[in-house]
């Protein structure tokens, strides 16, 4: 399974709905990935640019993008961004095919190698 990071920000209207009537948002959503195939592996609450975060794993892009679809339309987020993750070993792979890959910069006219 993939790993993915959602980034959201909660309306004022949504703070305050949760402000009377506060929950355990945690278990929420880990019920709503587990109906897709996904899994959440922690939720944290931060305060900042963003007022959490969310780690899941999902089967494939597909699904990742239809859970952060559905989320974010539902109107109790002013900000939601989805991040796929890289394992340590993935990062490392892609570094190694990047030395492959050759690309021309913008007002260049021949491509370098990495």
């Amino acid at each position: 399974m993939a790993l993915y990071m959602f980034r959201f920000g909660y309306t004022p209207e949504t703070w305050a709905s949760l402000v009377k009537n506060p929950e355990n948002r945690e278990e929420k959503v880990r019920q709503m990935l587990a109906e897709s195939g996904a899994t959440l592996e922690h939720l944290w609450y931060a305060f900042g640019d963003d007022d959490g975060f969310a780690l899941i794993s999902a089967p494939d892009n597909i699904t990742a993008a239809a859970i952060s679809v559905a989320i974010a339309s539902s109107g109790a987020f002013s900000s939601f961004t989805t991040s796929v993750l890289l394992t340590q070993d993935e990062a490392l792979e892609a570094l190694e095919k990047a030395g492959a890959v050759t690309y021309a910069a913008p007002g260049t006219r021949e491509a370098v190698p990495a």
